[in-house]
């Protein structure tokens, strides 16, 4: 497959998370070896996903990190590499371990804390179950966007930016036909004004016809920049607008921002 047919096939995403079969993630370990755009790519997964779980548990304590990282001395950094040879299973793996060993000695020092303060006043104990409600909910959601990554239901489809707009700007759609949902990553757009808002629109092509699938506003957003949108029409292709604040009945095609066609 060409770059930009891995890149759209969504295996980078199941290769990063490992849920590719071994053969599968073997081709795409040495696609990625040999390809710095899809070593650029796999990065920015990375990141998204560390991110990701950084912003549902706290940070762990210099000690168990300097611990971590001495059990890995011989797993050399991104900035350490050997230009001619990355393993990047290797480090996708140790990735997903830091994240895991952080996750439960976080845990554990969390149960550690609920035992020492057992004394915690009447205001105390509402504050605590108020930050574990919020810590639950976002957990949940990330743990939604996660699941979309892993599973073959969704189709990714890239949204290259429009060459007369927005040539450097991009955006990901994840679609499953069947359920007609679809979550879009718009962290490629450029901020919106505060009197302008992104919309999103599922397009037939012949004759071409829009339907709004909604605002790349507070409602629909999950995560940062990630969007859900329910009742998709089956569309030829996805198309994003920068429309006034409010959204527009039509698109605004001076305004199309990123388009990408969905395969057949």
């Amino acid at each position: 497959m060409s770059t930009e047919e891995i890149i759209s096939s969504g295996k980078l995403e199941l290769y990063v998370t490992g849920s590719l079969p071994a053969k599968e993630a073997a081709e795409i370990a040495e696609a990625v070896r040999k390809d710095p755009v899809l070593q650029k790519e796999v990065e920015a997964i990375e990141t998204s996903l560390i991110q990701l779980a950084g912003s549902v548990s706290p940070g762990v304590a210099s000690t168990i990190w300097s611990r971590i990282l001495n059990s890995i001395r011989p797993v050399r950094t991104m900035e350490e590499r050997d230009t001619r040879s990355v393993n990047w299973a290797a480090i996708s793996g140790w990735a997903a371990a830091v994240l895991a060993v952080g996750g439960i000695f976080w845990l554990l020092n969390t149960n550690k804390d609920l035992h020492d303060e057992i004394e915690l006043t009447t205001t105390e104990n509402s504050d605590l179950q108020e930050q574990l409600t919020e810590t639950e909910t976002r957990l949940a959601g990330s743990e939604e966007i996660l699941n979309i990554l892993r599973s073959k239901d969704y189709e990714t489809i890239l949204l290259p930016g429009n060459r007369d707009v927005a040539p450097e700007a991009f955006a990901k759609v994840y679609f499953d036909k069947t359920n007609k949902v679809a979550y879009i990553d718009s962290r490629g757009l450029p901020e919106a004004t505060t009197t302008k808002v992104y919309q999103a629109w599922s397009l037939k092509l012949d004759p071409l016809t829009p339907t709004s699938m909604g605002l790349l506003d507070q409602a629909n957003e999950v995560e940062e920049g990630i969007y859900k949108f329910e009742n998709v029409p089956d569309p030829d292709a996805f198309g994003i607008t920068l429309e006034p604040a409010g959204g527009s009945e039509s698109p605004t095609l001076t305004q199309l921002y990123t388009l990408g066609t969905v395969s057949p």
